[in-house]
């Protein structure tokens, strides 16, 4: 039995194109094949720049365009107080709340104006969390950052 490992080739490459065009990524990796060359080799191309902005921004949204960025929640897990850090592109008004695993409200940390740069906030939610996970939301216009954080006692 021969085996065409150029044709496994293709049809993994195309596996990958329609499993990300799924997940609507298709539009950063461009897969197309081209005419044979002189070897009779069936050529594909893919476009550099958009294999590296995929790999380094998987959402293809450029950070520029987003309004908060680099959202951190340390130290994980928390075990008294809650830091958070977070870059704000313009000045904007900001909701940061506590969810439970269930999408439950547990806690409105802040709901204000903040300034354009970068923001750490540090808050004390002082025996409203028992042990386990949560969420907190990081609201800001229309969008929205939802970070997982465990709580120890």
């Amino acid at each position: 039995m021969k085996i065409n490992f150029k044709k496994i080739a293709y049809l993994c490459l195309l596996c990958v194109v329609t499993l990300t065009g799924s997940l609507g990524y298709a539009s950063v990796l461009h897969a197309s094949s081209s005419t044979k060359n002189e070897d009779n080799h069936h050529l594909f191309s893919l476009d550099k720049a958009d294999v590296l902005s995929f790999v380094a921004n998987p959402d293809n949204t450029k950070d520029a365009d987003k309004l908060i960025n680099n959202v951190k929640v340390f130290y994980n897990p928390i075990s008294e107080q809650i830091s958070l850090s977070f870059k704000l592109n313009k000045q904007s008004s900001v909701a940061i709340k506590i969810m439970d695993a269930l999408g439950n409200e547990v806690v409105q940390l802040m709901n204000g104006s903040l300034d354009a740069g970068n923001q750490n906030l540090s808050f004390d939610p002082s025996g409203k969390l028992n042990s386990g996970f949560y969420f907190i939301r990081v609201v800001s216009g229309s969008e929205t950052v939802v970070k997982r954080f465990s709580v120890r006692k």
